[in-house]
């Protein structure tokens, strides 16, 4: 009886030994791997001040209105954008984007609307490249925004 208790205590020694040993190597690759967060792209309009506020909502016609366009990369990759700004399903202006991970573009934009009218829509579209069809130009955005813009 001693005999099986020495091998069963022999056996239960080796399994915790690789237990530990596989919890230290476990705990090494947590720590050594580096954690990749949520990918997402951050897309804002600021008013002219590079706050959220004193947007220009209303305007006179022929008036100059500006906002500043943000788009920060938080996607883990580089990542080719097109950038759209439409008022009233018109292109008043685009430009495409390359940014690295973790990079900021802002830049301010100037619109004028020549037309008198109430809620006038100003769209802010971001495509991303690679979600682009080339066949088909008109997809859907990864991300928008739009401003309502009183015109008198």
């Amino acid at each position: 009886m001693s005999e099986s208790k020495i091998d069963i205590d022999r056996i239960l020694s080796i399994i915790f030994f690789i237990a530990i040993i596989i919890a230290i190597v476990m705990t090494v690759y947590v720590i050594v791997t580096p954690k990749q967060g949520e990918k997402f792209t951050e897309f804002y309009i600021l008013g002219p001040e590079g706050v959220a506020d004193d947007y220009p909502t209303d305007l006179t016609v022929g008036e100059e209105g500006e906002v500043i366009i943000g788009v920060v990369n938080h996607e883990y990759a580089s990542i080719t954008y097109l950038l759209e700004v439409k008022l009233n399903e018109t292109v008043m202006g685009d430009e495409k984007l390359c940014l690295e991970h973790n990079e900021t573009w802002e830049q301010p934009f100037f619109f004028e609307v020549a037309e008198k009218g109430e809620d006038r829509k100003v769209e802010f579209l971001l495509y991303r490249d690679q979600d682009r069809n080339e066949s088909d130009e008109t997809g859907e955005p990864y991300r928008s925004l739009h401003l309502w813009v009183d015109v008198c």
